[in-house]
């Protein structure tokens, strides 16, 4: 069985940086795309495409505290895997919350939002989806109505030391949002030993149940496997030549947790996630073409084309793709005249919500800056530029009481005394080499040191850069003024922020 096909799609990865765990679902000739968020707020944004290559964030499902309380939560925990589908004017999307109540659904009739208040539901593990059964082709995306059952899958662990896991299927009632009738176990993997078959997916396809999961975990081993029914609660019988995506190498690794959707012309597609290796961008989106031999499915090659989007924000708003570490408890920002954050006694490195707003890093090269109007009035003060993977591996590029100091946690890796006023703080970020600069408005940058930063390897979650304010432990009425912030991807003889402003 082919395993290739020699047409990739273009302009892969389709959603750079932090974007793991895809779904999709189409409406008419709307697409629209959820993936996971762990412990950032708000939790699983939402984007809307036309052409499934360019994506435009719309919101996010979970945006207000009473639906996701996310405090003390670990990193790479929190919202695992989302799953959203389309059905007789609604939309579902069914969630984890990690090491809290578990499942959920949360609905809405406009993907923006809002969307409802979470609904828990019953059942272990974690990776949940939703099929609804509407008529000869089931999933086929184009949102008509039908009289056809819905279920509810998952993946559970059976013996984690091994790495074994079932998928389990229950049917789902989607006016009363809950799970009702018997269980069934689907599949347990593709041969065995199978090691982690989750992200199960469920579609309709010429009258045949096709069930999709990803096996061999979310590392080099990442694969996806197919497997057919006649009937939707089994038994599933595997293709001959699973993995039908088998673990990549090259340019783009670790591929899988695949979902597949139907265009309007009848054609196939897929997302899913992977991984360019050697930088801290982590798991991405990107989209495979599907064909089909002898009723199974066939990828094309995943590959990417380097898509780069500049970033010059005046904070004029708050865009949706910036994040929180957990649930914010208050606003500690303001908009409007640039950005102001509140220094707060919260610091990153404890389970807590900082005054952090950050957004992902979408590119292995880039250069980050920003232009900061902060006078620290106490010991402990300080405001700044901040390279995130999680609450314990960071780099914190602050101005203190002292000048400007860079830290890796509570080491000081180096300081500079700086005069009074404003001062521009950057980052030349290449691979996993971080270069530190900063500069005075309209004045030369100077580079403080650079970093070999491969302390910032991801396991679920991904860099995130963004600005960062702190008390330290005391009350402050103090803010730190950032006027604007910048991405650009120049060349690695530029400075960095001299394409920002």
């Amino acid at each position: 069985m082919t395993t290739l096909f020699d047409d990739p799609v273009s302009g892969d990865p389709v959603l750079p940086g932090f974007r793991p765990d895809p779904s999709v679902c189409r409406v008419g000739a709307d697409y629209y795309l959820v993936t996971s968020s762990f412990e950032w707020f708000p939790g699983l944004p939402v984007f809307h495409s036309r052409d499934l290559v360019n994506w435009r964030r719309i919101g996010s499902a979970l945006d207000r505290e009473s639906q996701l309380d996310l405090d003390g939560c670990e990193p790479s925990r929190g919202l695992f895997a989302p799953t959203i589908r389309h059905h007789a004017g609604v939309f579902h999307l069914v969630c984890t919350l990690m090491d809290g109540p578990g499942h959920f659904v949360v609905t809405a009739t406009d993907p923006a939002g809002p969307w409802s208040e979470p609904q828990w539901l019953d059942g272990e593990g974690f990776d949940p989806s939703l099929f609804f059964d509407d008529g000869p082709d089931g999933n086929g995306g184009d949102g008509s109505d039908g009289d056809g059952r819905a279920w509810f899958t998952a993946a559970r662990v059976v013996d984690e030391g091994a790495g074994r896991t079932e998928i389990w299927m229950r049917e789902y009632l989607p006016r009363e949002r809950r799970l009702t009738g018997p269980e069934h176990v689907l599949w347990s993997g593709s041969h065995p030993g199978a090691r982690w078959s989750e992200a199960p997916h469920v579609y309709k396809i010429d009258g045949t149940y096709l069930l999709l999961t990803a096996e061999g975990g979310t590392d080099v081993d990442h694969s996806v496997v197919a497997a057919r029914a006649d009937h939707v609660t089994g038994p599933y019988e595997g293709a001959p030549g699973n993995p039908v995506l088998p673990p990549a190498e090259g340019p783009v690794t670790c591929t899988g947790h695949a979902d597949l959707v139907q265009t309007p012309y009848g054609e196939w597609r897929a997302v899913l996630l992977g991984v360019r290796p050697g930088s801290a961008l982590g798991r991405e989106t990107f989209l495979s073409r599907i064909t089909w031999e002898e009723g199974w499915p066939v990828f094309s090659p995943v590959v990417h084309t380097d898509l780069r989007h500049p970033l010059h924000d005046d904070f004029a708003t708050l865009s949706a793709d910036w994040s929180t570490l957990r649930t914010p408890p208050v606003r500690f920002w303001t908009t409007g005249d640039g950005l102001r954050l509140r220094l707060r006694p919260e610091r990153l490195g404890e389970r807590t919500t900082p005054s952090l707003l950050a957004r992902p890093q979408e590119q292995p090269d880039c250069d980050v800056s920003t232009e900061l109007h902060f006078t620290p009035a106490a010991p402990g003060e300080q405001a700044g530029l901040a390279v995130v993977l999680d609450d314990d591996s960071h780099l914190l590029f602050l101005r203190t009481t002292e000048g400007l100091s860079l830290r890796r946690g509570p080491e000081v890796l180096a300081r500079t005394p700086v005069p009074p006023g404003p001062v521009r703080l950057g980052v030349r970020i290449r691979g996993f080499s971080h270069t530190f600069a900063h500069a005075a408005p309209g004045g030369t940058w100077q580079d403080l040191t650079t970093v070999e930063a491969t302390f910032l390897v991801p396991l679920f979650t991904s860099v995130q850069l963004g600005l960062y304010a702190t008390s330290s432990g005391r009350p402050s009425a103090g803010q730190a003024h950032f006027t604007w912030f910048g991405i650009t991807y120049a060349s690695r003889r530029e400075p960095p922020g001299r394409r920002c402003r």
